[in-house]
């Protein structure tokens, strides 16, 4: 009752509304946080995550606002509006899910290349650290791409993988001399960074009530623009035409493939790290198709 009462409170001082709990359903938001559609008396409900998440993950809510600020700011795309959040929860916009339209796929496309285009930085990084389902993502600032992904993403998911495993495994071997290599793949990108959602598959994309895409539960960076493909092509989802759509507006530059395919890795060394052997066999083949 003492967090309801906070989170009361909360929500009353940020909306300047009196906000008092009538009733509460299970929603979906993952696995560390219990996830809750709160309504309160007066009719008006949001999206409530709390947890163990602020033991284990520092900060996670507070990079879960910032992202969601960021990402709605343009207006280009839907995205769930923050309310308000401490250390043990987050309030958001609630929403209700609808059946896509039957363009959704050619609005997402459009809508994320317009966030692209209308979010771009001198710098690849983010303003803090977050998490990448519960792995820390480091988001130091670099005014290199090369330099940030060798050493805060693929560098890092090897190095967490080097921890579990013993020094001879041939992943490791493989993943330096991919590193070794990244200056060939990524040494031409000459564009300006991005705000990337940042864990963009299908699970953290849907519609709304008007059938529009809405898209939530991001792991933010600003990055290359083509790093979000590589996630969005992970598990499929959204489909060839979603990034036709996108390249109408915001067409890829030539050797974008094997770069999504490098990006892709990350995501797949994560899952190794999180989830286990199961995802040993996927990352080694990527890292082959690669050398």
């Amino acid at each position: 009752m003492k967090l309801q009462k906070r989170i009361e409170d909360a929500i009353t001082a940020a909306t300047c509304e009196k906000a008092e709990f009538d009733q509460a359903r299970i929603a979906a938001g993952g696995c560390i946080n219990d996830s809750r559609i709160v309504t309160l008396r007066d009719g008006r409900e949001f999206f409530i995550k709390t947890g163990g998440g602020e033991v284990l993950y520092p900060g996670f809510f507070e990079a879960e606002f910032v992202a969601l600020s960021l990402l709605g700011e343009p207006g280009v795309i839907r995205v769930p509006r923050p309310v308000i959040f401490e250390e043990e929860f987050i309030v958001i916009e609630a929403f209700r899910e609808g059946r896509p339209a039957d363009d959704w796929h050619e609005r997402m496309g459009r809508q994320l290349a317009e966030l692209h285009l209308a979010t771009q930085s001198d710098r690849f990084g983010f303003e803090r650290d977050n998490y990448l389902g519960t792995t820390r993502q480091p988001n130091d600032w670099s005014d290199d791409w090369v330099t940030f992904w060798r050493e805060q993403r693929l560098g890092w998911q090897l190095d967490l993988f080097a921890r579990r495993t013993d020094t001879g495994d041939p992943l490791l071997a493989m993943g330096d001399r991919l590193l070794a290599k990244l200056d060939e793949f990524l040494g031409d990108v000459d564009e300006r960074a991005v705000l990337l959602h940042g864990d963009l598959w299908s699970g953290n994309a849907s519609a709304d009530e008007r059938g529009i895409p809405i898209i939530f539960d991001p792991a933010s960076y600003f990055g290359h623009r083509e790093a979000e493909i590589g996630m969005m092509r992970l598990f499929g989802g959204f489909g060839p035409r979603c990034e036709t759509a996108y390249q109408e507006v915001w067409p890829l530059p030539p050797g974008a493939d094997d770069r999504i395919t490098l990006y892709r890795l990350y995501h797949e060394l994560n899952h190794l790290n999180l989830f286990g052997r199961s995802y040993y066999e996927t990352c080694l083949s990527t890292m082959k198709s690669l050398l």
